[in-house]
């Protein structure tokens, strides 16, 4: 059976680009090239340029990158980790082949070809495929047909970005996997989303441990639901402890008075145990601090 898309390689998704290569290719100066403002990909390995820029410094830039014109200037459309060794390396000039394209066609393209080289992180993915939907108008069917994958890949991916950040900081570090994350989001509450992620990276827990965690979160819950805060100025303060803590707080203020008490809601020993040390501001403890 022929693999489609992906599987076909970067030169079939690219009319004419090996032709390029084996015609086109000529050296260009490196400060004449300017990066791709679609870049989809956000983070660089440091060591990995450094590598490459000493093999670089031997042998050179074996594959061109792929730019287009823009004035006297070209403008990345694939190999931005390449450039950015040539210039770690000292190299004044660096091979290219020209393609034209349009916003669409290059962010495409670099979307591909990241994907090939598995260089994205799932965050970055799918931060790649909302753009294409929503600087393109493109659907996720259209989506997944311009980048070789199915529809539910592409669902499941965008599904990501209703994470809260702190999460999703943890997914594109590579401390978090990506099918745990997404289990994470049948709790609902950020605060919740965010003790249970801390669990899982703490415990190393598989997917179907992650569920059965999301499960025990969502049973506890429902029975610690109290009554909401109708004092928006208080309201405004039970949020910031929550956010301080990392876990869902509850003000109970007794009838017909200005008192009441705090309910702080943990859902492991481990979690009780890191909200603690927050609040005790013990040492080793992952927030050092509770502002308020």
């Amino acid at each position: 059976m022929q693999k489609k898309g992906l599987g076909r390689g970067l030169g079939a998704l690219i009319p004419g680009v090996d032709e390029m290569r084996e015609r086109g290719q000529f050296e260009v100066e490196v400060d004449r090239i300017t990066p791709n403002p679609l870049q989809p990909r956000r983070a660089f390995d440091q060591g990995k340029i450094e590598e490459l820029a000493v093999s670089m410094r031997d042998q050179g830039v074996i594959q061109p990158l792929i730019v287009r014109r823009r004035g006297e200037y070209y403008e990345l459309i694939a190999g931005e980790r390449r450039w950015r060794a040539a210039m770690q390396a000292g190299l004044q000039q660096v091979p290219v082949v020209v393609k034209e394209a349009s916003d669409l066609e290059a962010l495409q393209l670099a979307l591909i070809e990241n994907l090939q080289r598995e260089d994205l992180n799932p965050i970055e993915q799918a931060a790649a495929y909302q753009q294409l939907q929503r600087d393109f108008g493109l659907s996720q069917e259209e989506v997944a047909a311009k980048v070789g994958k199915s529809r539910p890949a592409v669902a499941n991916t965008l599904r990501l970005l209703l994470l809260p950040t702190a999460v999703q900081d943890d997914v594109a570090d590579g401390k978090l996997p990506a099918g745990q994350a997404r289990a994470l989001l049948a709790l609902q509450d950020e605060a919740a989303i965010v003790a249970a992620g801390r669990e899982v990276i703490a415990k190393g827990l598989s997917t179907r441990q992650t569920e059965r965690l999301v499960a025990r979160f969502r049973s506890g819950r429902r029975r610690r639901r109290g009554t909401s805060v109708s004092d928006p100025d208080l309201r405004a303060l039970v949020e910031r402890l929550q956010r301080a803590l990392g876990t869902k707080v509850r003000l109970i203020q007794q009838a017909g008075s200005r008192a009441g008490k705090i309910v702080i809601e943990y859902y492991s020993a481990t979690d009780l145990e890191r909200i603690l040390n927050a609040i005790a501001n013990e040492p080793g403890s992952p927030e050092k601090s509770v502002t308020l």
